[in-house]
């Protein structure tokens, strides 16, 4: 671990980044956002899933700083008495780790799908290919909408609330990973014909550890970007769809559900309740795309 922060510091990418002040500033954020989720048991002034550190004398408290508010809860209350700042902290907890899993799971789908389809050819890669162009003929929300409401109707509503986190995951996945074969399908079709790939098929080696061992690490740049990229977008589609009343249920509220919970009471003066989730969810958009940005630019050869 640390030679490979030494080998960070010491490399072209970090010499990119110092040069791009949007970039880098972007990932300091990015960096803030991510340890305040990850330590938001302890950063937060309350649990805002504890109903016991729930007070109703201490609702609709404005933030601090407008004189009506109190110290304790530095961005105001909502009605319930929970503290915003703490509904955030936690609220951003889940809507990274959805967004992080989506890309995973549409990484790994789509990775193994791109490699079959390039390195085989014939029937398996016509037939992955027009699944991919049908699913990306229908908008992503749109699929994630019908799916989720799917499950919804299926499950029982115990296994339901438990698993709502894994349905949302898999519901955004179902389109996104055809970015992701798409790109390596391409990569592959060039470097199945290079040099190196027919001496390993001369000696013997099997399809799939030249797949894996071979071809594979020379597509993974353009993957990193999309992944990067992609993480955004996930956070925004589950946010939709918790909007929606259709993600994240209310007990383990997403940032798109505190924002959802916020807009009934926006036109009551509670402002502060649907502003504050809706602007950090902004920002963290925005920084993520920021350094996918200043990632595509910095990782293609091109543009050294």
């Amino acid at each position: 671990m640390a030679e490979a922060i030494r080998a960070f510091f010491g490399g072209d990418l970090w010499w990119s980044l110092k040069r791009h002040p949007q970039a880098l500033v972007s990932a300091i954020i990015l960096l803030i956002i991510f340890a305040a989720a990850l330590f938001a048991p302890i950063l937060s002034p309350q649990n805002p899933f504890d109903l016991a550190q729930l007070d109703l004398m201490n609702a609709e408290l404005p933030p601090v700083w407008t004189g009506e508010g109190e110290p304790g809860y530095l961005l105001g209350t909502d009605n319930q008495g929970r503290d915003i700042l703490s509904a955030i902290l936690y609220g951003s907890r889940i809507s990274l780790m959805i967004g992080l899993a989506t890309v995973v799971v549409s990484l790994v789908v789509g990775v193994s799908f791109g490699l079959a389809a390039g390195y085989l050819g014939g029937w398996i890669d016509s037939l992955l290919m027009r699944v991919g162009d049908t699913l990306l003929s229908i908008p992503t929300i749109l699929v994630a909408i019908l799916v989720t409401a799917v499950f919804r109707q299926v499950l029982p509503p115990g296994i339901r609330e438990a698993a709502t986190s894994i349905i949302v995951v898999l519901a955004i996945s179902l389109t996104n990973w055809v970015q992701y074969a798409r790109t390596v399908r391409a990569q592959t079709l060039v470097e199945r014909r290079k040099e190196y790939v027919q001496a390993a098929k001369l000696i013997g080696v099997k399809p799939w550890r030249i797949m894996l061992g071979h071809i594979l690490p020379n597509t993974m740049t353009p993957v990193l970007v999309t992944a990067t990229l992609n993480i955004g977008l996930a956070i925004l589609v589950e946010a939709t769809l918790s909007f929606l009343g259709i993600g994240m249920p209310p007990t383990e509220p997403s940032l798109g559900t505190l924002i959802r919970i916020g807009n009934q009471y926006l036109f009551s003066g509670q402002w502060w309740v649907v502003i504050f989730p809706a602007a950090y969810l902004c920002l963290l958009v925005l920084a993520v795309n920021l350094v996918g940005d200043w990632l595509r630019d910095a990782l293609n050869p091109k543009l050294r």
